[in-house]
């Protein structure tokens, strides 16, 4: 059954939108005039965008983005001061709680849609919550650090599963991204070309996602077909995942580019 959205739901979406610009503007503004950092929640891609478009910068301010771990895609924006000067360990208030079964021989196969079914029946809000990576048995929930303690003592069963979650105190126990190299040869380094190879499609099937809003770059929705990518672009295309534009390896004979991606996994 296709999912339809009426005037109503169209509305409410761009009421939301209205108000996070605003909520975005208000902590630029705090974070100019009182020379400290402000922290959003987390932010989802399109809420990611919203924040590029309002420019920050206009504002007196520079904005970073950070979800806890590298290639995070729901992230939290932090306002800084152009007054003031940060080094790279910036500490946003996000923590780590790994979640394993009680008893590994009993577990159930969970996904992340039993993970965030759970968490999101305690009652927590989505803007709370960050990334959920699933690994085997174990997941690793990032979330805002107020709600750190609470998760910690009420994460108790996911579905049928009895679990415990405990906090991440040493970057070392958290996951790492896992990639599946992808190489092949495109017409040039455009994004619907790049696309298509790095989700084995078309790349004419490729352009209703472009033009449609779907697909962003470094956390900027991109609508242009033909927008060029640079080594180390990382590409979301919601439905079907996202990829790091790696480098380009040359030419072939017949003149087309040889390529080297790596697909998060």
């Amino acid at each position: 059954m296709c999912r339809r959205f009426g005037p109503g739901s169209e509305m409410a979406m761009e009421k939301e939108e209205v108000l996070l610009k605003k909520r975005v503007q208000d902590l630029a503004r705090t974070a100019y005039q009182r020379d400290y950092v402000t922290f959003t929640d987390f932010l989802d891609l399109n809420e990611q965008n919203i924040v590029h478009s309002i420019k920050p910068e206009e504002l007196g301010v520079s904005v970073r983005f950070f979800g806890g771990y590298e290639g995070a895609e729901r992230q939290i924006a932090a306002f800084l001061p152009d007054a003031l000067s940060y080094e790279e360990d910036l500490s946003y208030p996000i923590e780590c709680l790994r979640i394993e079964p009680l008893s590994k021989k009993f577990s159930e196969q969970l996904s992340h849609r039993d993970y965030l079914g759970a968490l999101v029946h305690l009652g927590i809000e989505r803007s709370m919550l960050g990334d959920i990576l699933v690994r085997g048995q174990d997941a690793w929930v990032f979330c805002h650090s107020r709600m750190r303690a609470f998760l910690e003592e009420h994460i108790t069963r996911i579905r049928h599963t009895g679990v415990a979650a405990r906090k991440i105190t040493s970057p070392e126990e958290l996951p790492k991204p896992q990639f599946q190299e992808v190489r092949g040869t495109v017409a040039s380094i455009r994004l619907d070309s790049i696309i298509a190879l790095a989700f084995s499609s078309s790349r004419s099937s490729m352009l209703g996602l472009i033009e449609g809003g779907k697909v962003f770059v470094n956390g900027r929705m991109t609508v242009s077909n033909g927008h060029p990518l640079k080594d180390g672009d990382v590409v979301s295309v919601r439905g079907y995942g996202k990829f790091r534009f790696e480098k380009a390896l040359g030419t072939t004979r017949k003149g087309r580019c040889s390529v080297l991606l790596d697909r998060y996994v």
